[in-house]
């Protein structure tokens, strides 16, 4: 059950709404179920609705008028409350009920109280009421509505626990600003899929992503093609900044400026500045195992985003500081934010649904003060920089790497809110990892049906000697009597090819899964694939080889022989048998 709280100056044309067809007429049989006194005239059970209608606005406006001055300028306070989909219908009497405890709870007419304001509940659909009051009482003071909507959120829940209703996530005063109707309806009738604010604050929150300081966020708002207006002190110091969307105006022809702080409670200049303060993203330079094949930039980029991500799962799944792990929920927004952002076409819906619900994962209670996110915000700005990655090839498997890391992290995050009663960011936490894992199989297709391909290639001798492999290292994945199963081809394709690049498969296999728990995988094996050849600095798409270093890269300790089979073509891989004499030993 859901309420949703406003205020407003115009008592009558809200009764002319409420009663009225709606704006696609969505309005059915509009009649009162409950009010202050239960005798209030009804417009929608009256011969002579107009008529009614005055009537009732005069006696809701009653107390307003006799206050003058004293009334609030914005005297009108309005309720919907919604029931959610699937719950069922309730009758009048229910939903008088209902608004009844919802003007209890939040003091606009006490029970028991005679000078309570005065309120009608109208019902014009089976699903939810409206709930009108006036704020001034019968003694012609103001009600007290401190935390109004936190106190109507917590009677829906008792609500629903009491009438056996779906149990929505109680707020905690964290998530960002919803949009108000009038923005709803203004985005409808522009033909915009959403609000202008929902707009802005993911063009914000992109900006913000591995942004290195103050001054290259405001340049990255502005090339994104925002309106930008900075509040000074009379110091000249910035104290907070707005933004608006080109073409979007006020009925007086202005454009409509939203502070950040509106747009989401970080997404203030001071927050901002925490952030950038806290965890500077510096654009370091890969290390000589992320440089030695020569990946291209957004390759190489996510290449080395894939080994941070892994390590803020960690952090999450482990008993650390609370405040060092809520910085890594920010950072890995940012993260996502710049996946979303330079992901191809094929993968970039899903990912910025991802990006979107995970943003109400990094916002708790939890603050992270003195948290260190700057390896995050690094591997961000490094995405970013990079630009976007093609979707095929090196590129569109280094995505497919990251996102199946990603996965893991988000389920991490959500395990963690869920520990600690975090129940709305530990739900947008499930429904990021449901939109990567979408992406994921979208980004992973062909280069796993190309290891597949590449796996039932292999002789049968050497199919068999890493399925003995897999049966020491990882039991559950060590294939039946009649051989290895179809989907863990991709697994033995990957240890060969490691094999050849002069790795011991079988240590390569342990320290894959050695790196962090499996349990919470989707396909344990797409996870070791992508451990595995991330470790070994194979391609991320097996069609391509690596490339060679350029000149005057430091050799590594490897053997040449053994750097000239890594960067051999591997796309047809056929490898004869490796002379037994020569294999390393195994452990």
């Amino acid at each position: 059950m859901v309420p949703d709280i406003g205020r407003g100056s115009r008592t009558h044309g809200l009764l002319v709404y409420l009663y009225g067809p709606g704006r696609r007429e969505e309005h059915t049989d509009a009649h009162l179920v409950g009010s202050w006194d239960g005798f209030a005239p009804d417009p929608g059970r009256d011969p002579d609705p107009q008529v009614t209608l005055a009537r009732l606005t005069a006696a809701l406006d009653l107390r307003v008028k006799q206050a003058g001055d004293r009334a609030p300028a914005k005297h009108v306070w309005h309720c919907s409350v919604r029931t959610a989909p699937g719950d069922r219908r309730f009758s009048d009497e229910e939903w008088n009920a209902i608004a009844q405890r919802i003007v209890h709870a939040t003091g606009i007419a006490p029970e028991g109280d005679p000078d309570g304001c005065r309120w009608i509940a109208v019902r014009h659909a089976d699903d939810h009421i409206h709930i009108v009051a006036t704020l001034v009482r019968g003694d012609l003071r103001n009600p007290r509505l401190n935390y109004d909507f936190n106190k109507a959120q917590a009677e829906c829940r008792r609500i629903e626990k009491e009438m056996g209703l779906r149990r929505l996530n109680a707020g905690d005063g964290t998530a960002a600003k919803n949009p108000t109707s009038a923005e709803k309806f203004k985005a409808e009738r522009t033909g915009r899929p959403e609000t202008s604010r929902e707009t802005l604050r993911e063009a914000v929150r992109q900006a913000l992503a591995g942004a290195a300081d103050e001054k290259e966020f405001f340049t990255r708002l502005r090339e994104a093609g925002l309106r930008v207006k900075l509040r000074h002190a009379p110091s000249g110091d910035a104290l907070g900044y707005n933004v608006a969307l080109p073409g979007d105006r006020n009925r007086h022809g202005e454009p409509v400026w939203y502070p950040g702080s509106k747009l989401a409670p970080d997404l203030s200049l001071p927050k901002i500045r925490h952030r950038l303060a806290g965890g500077a993203a510096d654009q370091a330079a890969p290390s000589a195992a992320e440089d030695r094949p020569q990946w291209s930039p957004p390759a190489r980029e996510r290449r080395s985003a894939t080994g941070t991500a892994e390590r803020a799962a960690v952090l999450l799944d482990g008993d650390g500081d609370d405040e060092e792990a809520a910085a890594q929920l920010v950072g890995v927004g940012e993260l996502l934010d710049a996946v979303a952002q330079t992901s191809p076409a094929a993968t970039r819906a899903e990912l910025a649904a991802a990006a979107r619900a995970f943003e109400r994962a990094t916002r708790s209670h939890v603050r992270a003060e003195h948290a260190d996110t700057r390896a995050l915000r690094s591997a961000a700005r490094g995405i970013i920089r990079a630009g976007g990655a093609l979707g095929r090839g090196e590129d569109g498997g280094t995505t497919a790497m990251l996102l199946s890391t990603l996965v893991l992290v988000t389920l991490a995050a959500a395990r963690w809110h869920s520990a600690r009663g975090h129940a709305q960011q530990a739900h947008a936490s499930r429904q990021a990892v449901e939109h990567l894992r979408t992406a994921y199989r979208q980004a992973a297709a062909t280069p796993m049906r190309t290891l597949h391909d590449q796996g039932r290639a292999l002789p049968e001798a050497q199919r068999r000697t890493y399925e003995a492999t897999l049966r020491a290292v990882v039991p559950e994945q060590g294939g039946r009597a009649d051989g290895v199963p179809a989907k863990t081809d991709a697994l033995v394709a990957t240890l060969a090819q490691a094999e050849q690049a002069g790795h011991d498969p079988e240590a390569l296999l342990r320290q894959a899964v050695d790196m962090r728990e499996l349990d919470t995988a989707a396909d344990v094996n797409d996870v070791l694939v992508w451990r595995l050849r991330r470790i070994a600095q194979l391609p991320a798409h097996p069609g391509e080889a690596a490339r060679r270093p350029q000149a005057g890269t430091r050799p590594t300790s490897t053997s040449s022989k053994r750097t000239n089979e890594r960067n051999a073509p591997t796309a047809a891989i056929r490898p004869a048998a490796p002379d037994p004499r020569n294999r390393p030993p195994r452990r």
